[in-house]
């Protein structure tokens, strides 16, 4: 975002009380977390790779969401939608990094490998996925909010 000398940023948007836009450099000053996660990318085969960075939920949760925390099931209706530098896009439903529920380790990566990713742009770690597809580079913007379902037609 901005200009291409600038270091890469993601902006928190959605049903925020303090929606933020945020650099690697202040991705990097909360809590890390490290992962190493074995995945599939389709244009490179196997990957295996050492990861570190916030945790998805502690990035939000420092949004202030407008979630109910205390209620179960209203939570179950958020979702959070991850978009990177080249338009891909990605979903995460609340209940996969809500420690109540899946508690996934989800993370936006700051580095990879020991590598940092501060002109990259953070990446998007879901440990659990073997495919690829979700593991977005260059991350642009992370949005919460409710699904709300189309009335059906007739």
């Amino acid at each position: 975002m901005g200009r291409p000398d600038a270091p890469a940023s993601v902006r928190l948007r959605g049903l925020l009380d303090d929606p933020a836009e945020l650099t690697v450099a202040q991705l990097r000053s909360l809590p890390s977390h490290h992962v190493e996660a074995r995945f599939n990318c389709l244009g490179n085969g196997d990957q295996q790779h050492g990861f570190d960075g916030p945790r998805l939920w502690d990035v939000v949760r420092a949004a202030h969401p407008r979630v109910d925390l205390h209620g179960r099931k209203g939570r179950l209706r958020f979702l959070l939608t991850v978009t990177g530098t080249d338009g891909h896009c990605a979903v995460v439903s609340w209940a996969e990094i809500d420690p109540e529920f899946g508690g996934q380790q989800i993370l936006l990566a700051t580095s990879i490998d020991g590598a940092p990713l501060d002109s990259a742009g953070p990446q998007l770690v879901v440990p659990a996925d073997y495919c690829g597809a979700r593991y977005i580079s260059g991350i642009t913007e992370v949005w919460v909010g409710p699904f709300q379902r189309e009335p059906l037609p007739g």
